[in-house]
């Protein structure tokens, strides 16, 4: 069995926070959600926990980062091609997403961020696959 990632995120509002996230097509498991959690289907393997914060504080003696202050964990999102980048990008301002960075061009490597509803940032990344080989 492939390892998985579950990377669990405070959200102040679930609802907010699904709503976006299913405006760039990502859907729900239904398995892993309930009133105060929804499990984002990044891939088959990838996902995000989106907990209210109440909950978030269950599994944390720290207190949680205000991400529209501080920055805590940056994700990122591999694209498959310079094209997807900007439709991820593109859907995530045009619905109620926020600019995170500049757009960074390297040729080889395209990516630009955003910031989701509760600030997190997340970056979408196309990488030219041949100058991925010639690294090895």
């Amino acid at each position: 069995m492939p390892q998985m990632i579950f990377v669990n995120l405070p959200v102040k509002d679930l609802e907010t926070a699904k709503g976006f996230f299913g405006k760039l097509g990502y859907s729900f498991n239904p398995q892993f959600s309930d009133e105060r959690t929804a499990c984002l289907v990044i891939s088959d393997t990838i996902f995000a926990m989106f907990l209210q914060e109440e909950r978030f504080k269950d599994f944390t003696k720290k207190e949680i980062a205000d991400a529209s202050a501080s920055t805590e964990v940056i994700l990122a999102l591999s694209a498959d091609s310079r094209e997807k980048v900007d439709e991820l990008a593109d859907a995530a301002l045009a619905n109620g997403g926020s600019p995170a960075n500049e757009p960074q061009d390297l040729g080889f490597m395209y990516g630009r961020s955003f910031q989701d509803p509760d600030h997190h940032i997340w970056e979408v990344i196309w990488m030219d696959p041949s100058a991925v080989q010639d690294q090895g």
